[in-house]
This record gives C-alpha cells, structure tokens and sequence, in this order.
C-alpha cells in the first residue's frame, strides 16, 4: 500500500507542509475546520476534508489507518493536540508526529503518545544562531550529548587537498560521511582518504558541535 500522510491543522505550518509534500508526489490527507481553509488546500492535497479532528468518530469515519504517517499541527491549542494525540494512539497509528509551541507542551504529548515532537520556531531559531556563529555551517541535525550531522562550506584552506591531508579527526575530532557536489547534486559517501576537496562541494561531517564550530 502506497504511504499517505495526513495533515490535521491547516494554519501556516500545516498548509505549506501539505504543499511540499505533494510537489514531492506523496499521498496527502489535509483535514481542517475551516471550510475556506480546506478549499486552499483542495488545489494541491489528494484529498481535503472538512472534520473536526479531535473526534476520533469522525477520524475513523476518514479512514485513518495505523500505517499513516499523521501530522498534528494545532499551534498554541495543547488541548486539542494533546486529545487527537491520545486519540490516534488509541487508534493504533504507529507514526505520530505533533507541532508544540514550548519544551512543555513537548513533555506533555510525548507522555500521550507523539513519537515525534517538534518545535519550528525554536529549531528554526537555533539554524538561525548556528549561521550567525558559524557562517559556513550551511545546516545541521543535533544529535544526543551534544553531537551534530552538519553540511559546511570547506573553508578556503581546505580547497584543494586531499580529506587525508586534512586530518580533520586528527585535528578537529570530527569525521567525513559525504561530500555533496553543489553543481551536480552528486553525493559521495564516505570519501577515500586522497578524495580531493573542490569550491563547489560541501563536506557532510559527524562531531561534537564545538567541535565543527572550530572550522571556520
């Protein structure tokens, strides 16, 4: 059965989420109140529904399925995202994940049942400060105990050599997993140790984030 995914909460995150996923071909489900939210959604969604999405009536009657990847978007309304949580926990779903405004409300829909809790405006936030602090980070993924997964810009000292002679566990405890072509889109996994480094790449490395700052 192909994957679906469904959407409940169209306000701005949920709507562009619903965008993005269709440009990429994926099956989506977009399910709001708002009849005149709904209607926008209808140009791009596989299929748009009107329903309240706390009513686990009305989410059976949809035909939410265990295997559906569900995304809960209800910003500021812990109620709501705490009850359709609770809900489709009940209802078996294996894949939930809920937007929360705080680490609080964060705490509370990981304890109903979320397997996934996630805080745009913070992480976005924190991208924000790390481009600041380090401009050649182009993006990253926090991972446990302060380690990172980060694509950065090689720094113009690096251009030219060889990942061997850049020692960078060596020197900066931090290892190579890709390199990302800009041009090309071409990714190389795990680069040779003579793997010469070009302007147009970005490195892909794994390390402690104070670690990845030092390369500047």
């Amino acid at each position: 059965m192909k994957q679906r995914v469904v959407v409940i909460g169209l306000g701005i995150f949920g709507m562009n989420l619903v965008k993005e996923l269709c440009k990429s071909g994926i099956e989506v489900v977009a399910i709001d109140k708002s009849k005149e939210t709904v209607q926008k959604a209808r140009d791009c969604a596989t299929k748009a529904i009107v329903a309240d999405g706390t009513d686990q009536d009305v989410m059976n009657a949809i035909g939410v399925r265990e295997d559906d990847i569900v995304i809960v978007s209800f910003g500021e309304d812990l109620a709501a995202s705490t009850l359709i949580t609770l809900h489709l926990k009940q209802m078996k779903v294996k894949t939930i994940i809920v937007k929360a405004p705080n680490e609080e409300h964060k705490l509370i829909l990981e304890k109903v049942g979320a397997t996934e809790v996630i805080i745009p405006e913070k992480e976005m936030a924190d991208k924000i400060a790390k481009s600041l602090v380090s401009p050649n980070v182009i993006d990253y993924i926090p991972l446990a105990d302060d380690y990172m997964i980060g694509e950065i810009a090689p720094p113009a000292g690096f251009i030219g050599k060889t990942i061997g002679e850049l020692q960078l566990r060596g020197k900066y405890h931090i290892d190579v997993i890709a390199v990302r072509d800009m041009l090309t889109e071409k990714i190389t996994m795990v680069p040779a140790a003579n793997f010469v480094v070009k302007d147009s790449e970005v490195l892909i490395v794994v390390g402690r984030e104070e670690d990845v700052d030092k390369i500047k």
